[in-house]
């Protein structure tokens, strides 16, 4: 499941993941969210958790999430992945180079670092 997360600062959006994450967690709450800044001709600088409750991606779920690779690259900004998952902050890191925005891993205990890295500062 994703949610959105409330109260982050100007310009960033950020999302939740617990459970398993599905394609319909994308369609109702991730990609309006982009597409909403895109449609405001803003970038999209985004932090995205993947929390203790965090039990992986349905192959719907993963699907909807390379489709995010068809958004226009110009609109991406910052995007932080905040995890403990080690296998997953190492694959991540490993294909970082093929996001078109910036891309930076954060422990857990690190989530406010990462949304102030998100929304513009150095860290």
């Amino acid at each position: 499941m994703l949610e959105q997360i409330e109260n982050l600062p100007d310009g960033v959006i950020g999302f939740r993941a617990t459970g398993k994450v599905d394609a319909s967690d994308y369609e109702t709450v991730m990609d309006p969210a982009v597409d909403a800044v895109i449609a405001d001709g803003g970038t999209v600088n985004c932090v995205y958790v993947m929390g203790e409750g965090f039990e992986g991606y349905t192959l719907g779920g993963a699907w909807q999430d390379m489709l995010l690779e068809g958004k226009p690259h110009h609109v991406w900004g910052r995007a932080a992945l905040v995890t403990d998952d080690h296998a997953m902050a190492s694959i991540v890191h490993g294909l970082a180079f093929l996001f078109p925005g910036q891309l930076k891993v954060f422990p857990l205990a690190q989530e406010q670092d990462a949304v102030a890295w998100a929304a513009g500062a150095d860290s």
